[in-house]
């Protein structure tokens, strides 16, 4: 929006200089003041900045809001609890999650998704006071300390999502997610502490933020569904198999009553037929003797 204004200014200056020229007029320093001062009247650029200027204070009023939310823990927790709430119910069905719900013998991770391998449990509360610290500090020695004490706290946290929620004996996956709902954090792990996240990997605890987290949630839904629909081919081919054997029995049946009764029955009508021929032979015999 200032780009497109600062432009229409430039534009207007020029065309007035160029028709300056060309009457023939030196450009003098009071025509150039005249001529900006009646495009800025024109324009209402004194309305349009003043409108700018407005909407700039409350930007930066809404970026200290967001500051001072992420500098207080609890309502850093909460920000992060409610930002993995909204990707959970966004991707999946509302029977395969749960919210803060107590699972594995007592346990209440911040989330859960019910998967082919279990319960997935997430841990959206993460240690980020010391990480604000070293990036405000302009001082090296300070930044080197408040980076050390940073990397403890992560492996503090990391060390207790392991204990409490990877425990596939109870019913849970062999992994559980540390939810970073901060883009800038997570990749500055990911570059500064690639080998830490690394063997905590193996450890069955994976490090997310909210971009990474949503395709492994999209992996994890196709996982669900695929198997739901190898349990639906499972019972086809269970149904496939009980028709199959009552065709047979069926066809058992037919077999003995065609081979046995049917056939017997028909051998027996020819036969029958037989006699009644014989016999009727006889009564025509008689009954042409007696008109004889």
């Amino acid at each position: 929006m200032i780009t497109q204004i600062l432009l229409a200014v430039v534009v207007m200056l020029l065309a007035v200089l160029i028709f300056l020229v060309l009457k023939g007029r030196g450009v003098k320093l009071r025509d150039i003041e005249d001529a900006v001062s009646s495009t800025w009247t024109k324009l209402g650029l004194d309305e349009k900045i003043g409108t700018l200027t407005t909407h700039t204070q409350d930007i930066r009023e809404c970026h200290r809001s967001i500051e001072q939310m992420l500098r207080v823990p609890t309502e850093r927790a909460a920000l992060g609890e409610l930002s993995l709430e909204t990707i959970l119910s966004d991707q999946l069905p509302p029977n395969m999650f749960g919210i803060r719900k107590m699972i594995l013998d007592g346990k209440i991770p911040d989330a859960h998704i019910r998967s082919t391998v279990g319960l997935i449990c997430m841990d959206s509360k993460f240690p980020l006071d010391n990480y604000r610290r070293m990036m405000e500090t302009e001082d090296p020695r300070g930044k080197e300390r408040f980076k050390n004490d940073f990397r403890k706290d992560v492996q503090n946290h990391l060390n207790k999502i392991a204990e409490d929620y990877v425990c596939p004996e109870k019913g849970s996956a062999e992994f559980a997610f540390a939810y970073i709902p901060s883009e800038a954090v997570y990749y500055f792990l990911v570059n500064e502490e690639f080998e830490m996240l690394r063997n905590y990997t193996k450890r069955g605890v994976q490090v997310v933020s909210p971009l990474t987290l949503s395709h492994k949630v999209e992996l994890i839904k196709a996982g669900v569904h695929a198997k739901k629909l190898s349990e639906e081919a499972e019972e086809v081919r269970k149904e496939l198999n009980i028709i199959s054997q009552r065709f047979n029995e069926i066809d058992g049946l037919w077999r003995v009553f065609y081979n046995t009764h049917l056939r017997n029955a028909g051998e027996r009508a020819e036969e029958l037929d037989m006699a009644y021929k014989k016999l009727r032979d006889e009564f025509d015999r008689i009954l042409r003797m007696s008109k004889e």
